[in-house]
């Protein structure tokens, strides 16, 4: 029976995809508001434009910090970085491979290009992440690089030694 501190038990599961979401979406938060100040002279606009799901078109087009859009921009922003976490987690928790090594390295990069993927391929308008009507192509990359790496180090955070093996007899 799984335990707390079982790589695969439903806890570990939840913990690591809150911690590696978090860290996805701070990093890649930084790199939207990085990229936002350089391409927009607003280091706010790209998250402002994710919350184009609620505010309309409009939000596409703020520059200025405000509860309303920014706010909401980064919850949601937030909230869909936990989510595409979560399903990385519960890939790590049925392939015990993508715990550690090259194997979170690569999972964490799949992970972001399905992200990507779903966003601009699959997604209504409404409700694409919204700072691509902001940013480059290149700082969208950047964005999902980042993503991708806070994937990478939450797995990193969450993962003792040895998590990758599968359970056998003890030598």
């Amino acid at each position: 029976m799984p335990t707390s501190t079982d790589p695969t038990s439903p806890r570990t599961t939840a913990v690591h995809g809150l911690v590696s979401g978090s860290l996805a979406s701070l990093l890649s938060s930084a790199v939207l508001a990085w990229a936002g100040r350089r391409e927009n002279a607003s280091a706010v606009a790209p998250l402002n434009a994710v919350s184009h799901w609620y505010w309309g078109d409009e939000a596409l087009h703020h520059d200025r910090a405000d509860l309303a859009h920014t706010a909401t921009g980064y919850a949601t922003h937030h909230a869909t970085s936990v989510f595409w976490a979560g399903l990385f987690a519960l890939a790590c928790r049925r392939q015990p491979g993508l715990r550690e090594g090259q194997g979170a390295l690569l999972g964490s990069a799949a992970t972001s290009a399905l992200a990507c993927f779903v966003d601009f391929a699959l997604t209504p308008r409404r409700f694409t992440p919204g700072f691509e009507h902001r940013l480059s192509r290149p700082a969208l990359a950047g964005v999902y690089a980042a993503f991708a790496l806070g994937l990478w180090l939450g797995t990193r955070a969450v993962q003792r030694p040895g998590d990758a093996r599968p359970p056998g007899p003890a030598r």
